[in-house]
């Protein structure tokens, strides 16, 4: 599958069923500790673009975190940063969110905190973050590296790796692995409208839901 393929492949998925997937497979991706911050309505899938962020270390101006990545991002780059956790600043505003509008970034994943929320909804870019606070990263952070390997939530995320973000949470797809994945989370996709019509015909919900039903790994997919 082409990296186009793959995004249009998620957009018709769900973050359960690509949790499901890296389950079946035995590899890691969902993210448990980030979450929309404001009511995104649709499922944001996109390519991985990486920023790592760093206390500012040194006095005097500095370029403002993200702004090297945002300037080169392309249409489907989602923005990934790693803040590493951290809550008490934010690595993402409204001013970035404008420009990564335009630049046709579709989405923003913070292992950390986020501000200007409203500006995002505004623009419908989806953010998904820790929390959102009104603290400046100006003169606080700064950007150490970007489109390079870092950790989200304890998951490493490579650039030009899959992102799926929803409202029931993140998954990040390895782009190596990401053909099996996507087939497997149709598979399950499909399998569980059979089981959801299932129930709504009348039968017993302890059946339709047993174990045995769910897809199995094949020699292939493994």
């Amino acid at each position: 599958m082409s990296p186009e393929e793959i995004i249009t492949a998620l957009r018709g998925l769900d973050s359960c069923a690509v949790s499901d997937a890296l389950d079946t497979l035995g590899l890691p991706g969902a993210v448990t500790a980030l979450k929309p911050m404001w009511p995104v309505g649709t499922v944001l899938a996109g390519r991985v673009r990486t920023v790592t962020a760093a206390p500012k270390a040194t006095a005097g101006p500095a370029t403002h975190i993200a702004t090297p990545l945002v300037a080169i991002t392309e249409p489907d780059d989602v923005v990934v940063i790693d803040n590493h956790g951290r809550t008490d600043v934010s690595c993402w505003g409204g001013l970035l969110a404008e420009a990564a509008v335009r630049r046709g970034v579709v989405g923003v994943i913070v292992d950390g905190a986020c501000r200007d929320v409203q500006e995002s909804e505004a623009l419908k870019l989806p953010v998904f973050a820790r929390t959102a606070v009104p603290v400046s990263a100006r003169g606080r952070i700064v950007q150490a590296a970007m489109d390079s390997r870092i950790q989200i939530a304890g998951i490493s995320v490579a650039p030009q790796d899959f992102v799926l973000a929803d409202v029931n949470g993140v998954v990040f797809v390895a782009a190596g692995e990401a053909a099996r994945i996507v087939g497997l989370a149709q598979r399950i996709a499909d399998r569980e409208a059979r089981m959801a019509e299932a129930v709504r015909s009348g039968r017993d919900v302890q059946e339709v839901m047993h174990d045995s039903q769910f897809p199995s790994v094949t020699a292939e997919e493994r």
